[in-house]
């Protein structure tokens, strides 16, 4: 207890750099996956903008960078790090990268929950004359925003998990302080004290996104109004 007394300082520091290593990776992982999941969904065949070489490179990147482990994706994107954030190291070169490969996965989720609209809402907005755009802004993504919270709070919970390992990068937060001063120094209380946080932290995120997941189903348990003013 002695050892956690010195260290509350560095422990409430971790904290702030794990929350925001995970807020930074959410806002950018969280645009650009939206982006390729938008990208996916509306290019796949039947899709509201068919075309088949977007959607097959598309998917192709998808594929290939979503399964490369984290740990080794942080040495293929480091030298792109430097180019964007200005260093390979540290806090904001660790929450880009994780923003960057939680990318591919939110790109994925997203597509999987725009396909699950029921394809007679689509069709009901088309016979009405909407063009694509308006489809996707007014009918596909509310009708699946309810299902894109959990998907975005499940993301976030990996996101928090990933920060643990931006240690290797001199990333901080509370992964690298329950390693630095508590694995490694063998004291176990500073470990489980790092550890618990990250509990409280996953474990509140996942209340919110439930909570706001189920206000906004609630709300789109009617048909949606959103074609009347066609």
């Amino acid at each position: 207890m002695d050892r956690l007394n010195e260290l509350w300082p560095d422990l409430w520091k971790a904290a702030l750099e794990t929350l925001y290593m995970t807020s930074f990776a959410l806002v950018l992982g969280g645009i650009l996956g939206l982006a390729i999941g938008v990208i996916l969904y509306v290019t796949r065949p039947g899709g509201l903008a068919e075309n088949r070489p977007v959607a097959v490179i598309a998917n192709l990147g998808v594929n290939f960078f979503r399964p490369i482990p984290f740990v080794l994706f942080v040495a293929v994107a480091q030298p792109f790090a430097r180019v964007v954030v200005g260093t390979g190291i540290g806090t904001t070169a660790g929450a880009f990268m994780i923003g960057l490969a939680a990318a591919f996965a939110i790109g994925r989720i997203v597509e999987q929950h725009l396909v699950s609209v029921s394809p007679g809402v689509i069709e009901a907005a088309r016979a009405m004359g909407a063009g694509p755009a308006r489809i996707l802004f007014t009918v596909a993504i509310p009708e699946s925003l309810g299902p894109l919270i959990l998907g975005y709070t499940f993301i976030v919970v990996a996101l928090i998990d990933m920060t643990a390992m931006a240690g290797l990068i001199g990333g901080g937060g509370l992964g690298a302080f329950a390693q630095i001063y508590g694995f490694r120094q063998f004291e176990p209380v500073v470990m489980w004290t790092a550890i618990v946080l990250i509990v409280v932290f996953v474990h509140l995120v996942q209340m919110l996104g439930t909570w706001l997941a189920r206000r906004i189903m609630r709300r789109w348990e009617a048909p949606p109004a959103a074609c009347a003013s066609w």
